[in-house]
């Protein structure tokens, strides 16, 4: 596979950022960023998406981490 040209990877961050601000602004509701997340599918290759995706997790727990706001699960009581 051939790395995706300049004009490529601008769709493709195009893509994600659109797709990133619809979660941002409907976070109770995902399911209102369907069409953003098949462009994003579509102008991105396949392991970017991957990294795209585990990226966004990662960056909302760092957020919630730092303002203090996460909540380790809590565990089950061992008996």
């Amino acid at each position: 596979m051939a790395a995706p040209s300049m004009k490529e990877r601008q769709a493709c961050w195009g893509a994600r950022d659109e797709y990133w601000k619809c979660l941002d602004e409907n976070t109770e509701d995902a399911s209102q960023c369907k069409k953003l997340r098949s462009s994003f599918e579509s102008s991105c290759p396949q392991q970017w998406i991957k990294y795209f995706d585990k990226r966004r997790d990662y960056l909302k727990f760092k957020e919630k981490f730092e303002a203090g706001e996460f909540q380790p699960p809590k565990t089950a009581a061992k008996s």
